[in-house]
């Protein structure tokens, strides 16, 4: 069993930056593809950005490429996900994931944190 847990979410204004962090406990993080997810009220549950277990490769969701970077160090079981110049349409309660059983750029993943608010005002 994996348990994530979100930080850093909260109200920035457009063209602001924000960074969220999820710390994982409970199982060998560093070999765990992660991710994170978004869902904006009254949408589906979307892919933002995830990192294979050595940080590799990393994926990105076209509405945020050049603009949120995602990180790792499995030293501390924590993944990040640094996003520069938001938008009101960035708003969305944001869900860390980890364990992809396909493509990291689509669920489903094993294990899912709570989810944090991020809300971007114009």
């Amino acid at each position: 069993q994996v348990l994530l847990v979100e930080f850093g979410g909260g109200l920035v204004q457009a063209g602001g930056s924000m960074r969220l962090s999820c710390t994982a406990s409970g199982r060998t993080f560093s070999y765990v593809t992660m991710g994170w997810f978004r869902q904006a009220p009254g949408k589906e549950r979307e892919f933002v950005a995830a990192v294979s277990w050595r940080a590799s490769n990393t994926y990105y969701a076209d509405s945020v490429k050049g603009r949120f970077t995602i990180s790792r160090d499995n030293a501390k079981n924590t993944v990040y996900l640094q996003m520069n110049s938001l938008k009101p349409e960035d708003t969305a309660v944001y869900y860390c994931a980890g364990d992809p059983t396909s493509r990291p750029t689509m669920e489903p993943y094993n294990y899912w944190g709570q989810g944090t608010q991020v809300a971007v005002s114009s």
